[in-house]
């Protein structure tokens, strides 16, 4: 697949070419032809995907330097949370300190059906491998400012998760290579084994090697027609390679972004530098817009997520309660009723007599 990176660049350099052969239209046959052979090029290269026909960057869901939206003030569009920092570089989640906490949350729902986020980071310490933790989470939730077990934020949440692990909770080392980046479609009753790195409910991921490079660390959520797309730049080459490709994912409108990090025993810096978001623009025929239905709870086509929370111990005890109370009220009722028959009886017998 080609990276979008590089097709920006080629856009770019088809433009200036094509404005550079402009000025001497009319000049000469060559500049005809040229002109020609870059509307042809370009024509192509804009027609690869039908998702890069349009893009859009909304400013308004995006968070990058100065970070001027970023704040308390009423008027920004983005909240800070817990130790989260601001530096004229990056905005600092976590230091690379012991049980630290922080996030940044948006503070404005989205609507936008096809979208592509691009989160560039940056992960650092002292600490040699697998003796750093515990990773950056970018979230699409219902829910938002909440602090939890899960890389600072709550568990149980709805929507969804892309989590950049860099520390193997589970001993079963060699199934999964950390670094490790894995996505989790949440609908407020699934839980996120922490123990287990989340492997009861991820949708599958891959291994990247995020921490101390030497370069930045570019990550790109896609979401469209239903498709969930995680790509990966570590190498510093502007090419997106792909992690992660899932079909069937339903996230409902009107959720909040979020990128949230936290550190326990073990540390590092998690350093979130920008955060992109971009309106795709995606053609649609007027049966599947007839066939679309609002979708009200996160869930993915090809596994089950369960609605609701079963707690065992609670139904066995509410089930008892219900016993206990139907055999009271058998008993009260069986008495009564022989109340009711002893005095009839009794009015009975002095009729007779």
């Amino acid at each position: 697949m080609a990276a979008t990176m590089n097709k920006f660049n080629k856009h770019n350099v088809i433009f200036l070419l094509m404005k550079s052969s402009s000025r001497h239209f009319g000049k000469n046959a060559r500049s005809h032809f040229l002109l020609a052979l870059l509307l042809t090029l370009a024509g192509r290269s804009g027609g690869d995907d039908d998702y890069h026909k349009d893009e859009f960057l909304k400013r308004e869901y995006s968070l990058s330097k100065p970070y001027q939206g970023l704040g308390s003030s009423s008027s920004y569009h983005w909240d800070l949370l817990g130790t989260a920092v601001i530096t004229p570089e990056y905005v600092r989640l976590t230091p690379d300190l012991q049980s630290r906490l922080g996030a940044v949350w948006s503070r404005i729902p989205c609507y936008i059906r096809d979208w592509e986020l691009r989160v560039q980071l940056n992960i650092h310490g002292q600490g040699k491998k697998n003796l750093n933790g515990d990773g950056v989470a970018v979230w699409l939730t219902r829910e938002r400012m909440q602090t939890g077990p899960v890389f600072g934020n709550m568990n149980l949440f709805t929507g969804l998760g892309i989590f950049i692990d860099t520390y193997p909770n589970e001993d079963k080392q060699n199934e999964r290579v950390f670094p490790y980046i894995s996505a989790m479609v949440g609908n407020g009753s699934v839980v996120y084994d922490h123990d287990q790195d989340g492997r009861n409910a991820d949708l599958g991921g891959c291994a990247v090697s995020v921490r101390n490079i030497e370069y930045d660390t570019f990550v790109l959520v896609r979401y469209m027609r239903n498709m969930l797309t995680i790509m990966t730049d570590i190498e510093g080459k502007q090419e997106w390679k792909e992690c992660l490709e899932v079909p069937g994912v339903h996230l409902p409108q009107g959720y909040y972004f979020g990128v949230s990090s936290i550190t326990g025993d073990l540390s590092d810096n998690h350093d979130l530098i920008s955060l992109k978001l971009f309106e795709l623009t995606v053609e649609r025929s007027p049966e599947e817009m007839e066939n679309e239905q609002e979708v009200t709870i996160p869930s993915v086509d090809y596994r089950e997520v369960p609605v609701e929370v079963t707690d065992e111990g609670r139904s066995i005890l509410t089930l008892l309660f219900l016993f206990l109370f139907s055999v009271a009220g058998l008993v009260i009722f069986i008495m009564a009723v022989l109340i009711i028959y002893q005095r009839w009886k009794e009015r009975s017998r002095k009729r007779f007599y």
